[in-house]
């Protein structure tokens, strides 16, 4: 008997690459990454979590341009991650989604998302800051061992390239429900879809 695992209201995935990846271009990732940081941590503080909280809070709203924003905000700081973690060689785009996948449904507030919730989410969290701060060290640890590899053969082992990318899953859901709260489902303990 088959069981199908549950699926999480928010998607992550990033395609593997199919050709070999630029060794000179992985070679030097930390320098081509810099400007495309100075761009996205400029616009850091830019992710909307007070005021949603105080609409879910008060108004049972959740204006649909902030979510846009916030998405928009994630999928980008998602795009750049990817490069920088060596799994894909394009340039991360500012507006284009490329080959990283983030997609998350509107939330239906009086539906769908409890009220008072959004004061404790952060909290309820704690579990999964601890587990994803080892997981960050392995996840640092398993992009050397890429950068190696891809230096030597041009590829990034697929069981590498899947590691981190369910590290980059298992957090961008703990930020999808602790702090642009869009569900309350609470995430799950798995790197897995």
């Amino acid at each position: 008997m088959t069981f199908q695992q549950d699926i999480y209201p928010v998607q992550f995935n990033v395609d593997y690459p199919e050709e070999s990846l630029n060794r000179a271009s992985s070679f030097f990732r930390l320098v081509f990454v810099i400007p495309i940081y100075i761009v996205l941590y400029s616009m850091a503080g830019a992710l909307l979590v007070l005021p949603p909280l105080l609409m879910i809070l008060f108004r049972r709203k959740y204006p649909r341009w902030w979510f846009d924003w916030n998405l928009e905000l994630l999928r980008l700081f998602s795009r750049v991650t990817v490069y920088f973690s060596l799994l894909r060689d394009e340039y991360p785009s500012t507006d284009e989604e490329q080959a990283v996948h983030l997609n998350m449904a509107y939330p239906d507030v009086p539906g769908q998302l409890n009220r008072w919730l959004p004061l404790v989410k952060w909290f309820l969290a704690v579990p999964h800051y601890i587990v994803l701060f080892f997981l960050g060290i392995a996840a640092i640890i398993v992009i050397i061992l890429a950068w190696f590899a891809i230096l030597f053969t041009g590829r990034c082992p697929r069981g590498l390239f899947n590691f981190v990318v369910g590290v980059m899953r298992w957090s961008v859901r703990v930020q999808a429900y602790a702090f642009l709260m869009v569900t309350d489902r609470y995430p799950p303990f798995r790197l897995s879809q």
